[in-house]
């Protein structure tokens, strides 16, 4: 079915950043470290030693790239908050300076006619608490709840789509587990309870900030990666990644609960989760959004090795849109009805240099694939709202460095001049397409 005929007046079109890997001005108006500042110091921890000290200097580009980002005509810009510039240390009082920047920018949107949706935590943690403990502490849930007051009081007359975090699995399996992302820690029983603090954090912050009122839409983006048996020898695998990448996360936010086989197999690992009484009802606060982060469908196998088969993408990724489909129907037909938002989907492609654009066609193709299947869940019935590209521009990609290249937008390492792809110019005329209809 032709994506042309299936999308509504009402639905979304955007762009997605986060504040650490485009902002740059890592040290000025008051902003002190975050733990990726401090993680890449850490030698080899990030490709080639890059860092985000000045990424794409959108700190004092700001009014540029909203321009470029308008004239892509979406309605929607996705965008984090860098906690230690509205709060240095992660404590007490905002930085004023820190503020007016995102209200300058909130600002800029609107007159731009872009509507801003504001992320509040996209990985960017003040080193001061990581240094008390970190999200494994559950008082780092209680200082988040604060930031998003903070944020909220100055923000909310003017921001009505708020998500509290980006990503929790990331944070605590990449953060704490695997040590692969800042804070570079390898221990899995504080990873599991960065998990619940996050998830109590988010609700915390929910219920602070829907009890101060107004017409808003809370919700938390979730990065959801299924995982398909490769054969009937691997389905215990599946089903494990599936409790600890999915259910892990949707179970308590939507039902209140965690998935029983997940916390069975924690006990087998000597790991309890640190609930106290009321987290999960704190947890499963009302959700006015979900927010989906899609990249691909994992094909496992029980001795843990890649299974890659077809297409990928630069890093290695498969290019599975049908499971971008098959993701949204499950969510239909498995959880509570809650509109869906696809707040990230893109791809990392090899692009060469401008003469005088880039033809990324590889990236429109795959945008064009993952627009068809979201148009393929609606038509089977689910409520998906909106869609926002990963990402504006070429930016940090975390431990990958400046090498993946996401963006619509190419940016020049030494000069920060920006080009626009290919790409940019198909999704400004897809978009153009759907609001004639």
């Amino acid at each position: 079915m032709p994506h042309d005929t299936i999308f509504p007046p009402y639905f979304r079109w955007g762009v997605a950043t986060s504040a650490y890997q485009i902002e740059g001005a890592a040290r000025e108006d008051g902003r002190t470290d975050s733990i990726w500042d401090t993680f890449c110091r850490v030698p080899g921890a990030v490709a080639n030693g890059d860092t985000g000290d000045v990424a794409c200097d959108h700190y004092h580009r700001m009014t540029e790239d909203v321009s470029l980002l308008a004239g892509l005509g979406v309605d929607t810009y996705r965008f984090s908050i860098s906690w230690p510039r509205v709060q240095p240390g992660g404590t007490g009082p905002a930085n004023e300076k820190g503020l007016d920047f995102y209200d300058r920018l909130v600002d800029e949107l609107l007159a731009s006619g872009v509507d801003p949706w504001v992320t509040l935590y996209h990985w960017d943690l003040p080193q001061e608490l990581e240094d008390a403990g970190g999200w494994p502490e559950r008082d780092t849930a209680w200082r988040f709840a604060d930031f998003a007051e903070l944020v909220f009081a100055r923000l909310q007359d003017r921001v009505a789509s708020w998500t509290t975090l980006n990503e929790p699995w990331c944070v605590a399996m990449y953060g704490y587990a695997d040590g692969m992302h800042a804070p570079g820690r390898r221990d899995r029983a504080a990873a599991m309870h960065a998990v619940h603090h996050l998830l109590l954090a988010h609700g915390a912050a929910v219920d602070r900030m829907r009890s101060a009122g107004g017409d808003h839409r809370f919700g938390i983006t979730l990065n959801l990666t299924p995982a398909i048996p490769r054969t009937e020898a691997d389905v215990e695998t599946a089903r494990r990644a599936d409790g600890f990448g999915i259910r892990m996360y949707l179970d308590p936010l939507l039902r209140g609960h965690y998935p029983s086989d997940t916390l069975a197999d924690l006990a087998e690992e000597g790991i309890k989760l640190p609930m106290e009484p009321g987290d999960l009802a704190t947890i499963a606060t009302p959700l006015d959004v979900l927010g989906v982060n899609y990249y691909f469908t994992d094909t496992v196998q029980a001795d843990g090795a890649a299974v890659r088969s077809g297409p990928t993408t630069a890093l290695g990724w498969p290019i599975t849109p049908a499971g971008l489909t098959d993701l949204l129907v499950r969510l239909h037909r498995e959880y509570p009805p809650i509109p869906i938002v696809i707040t990230e989907n893109g791809g990392a492609f090899p692009d060469e240099k401008p003469t005088p654009t880039i033809d990324d066609e590889d990236r429109i193709a795959f945008l064009s694939a993952h627009i068809d299947a979201v148009a393929q869940a609606r038509h089977h019935g689910c409520d998906v709202r909106g869609y926002f590209v990963w990402t504006l521009l070429d930016n940090f990609e975390w431990a990958h460095g400046y090498g993946p290249t996401f963006g619509l937008v190419s940016v020049d390492r030494t000069t920060q001049r920006r080009t626009l792809k290919r790409s940019a110019h198909w999704y400004r005329d897809m978009i153009m397409r759907h609001v004639s209809i």
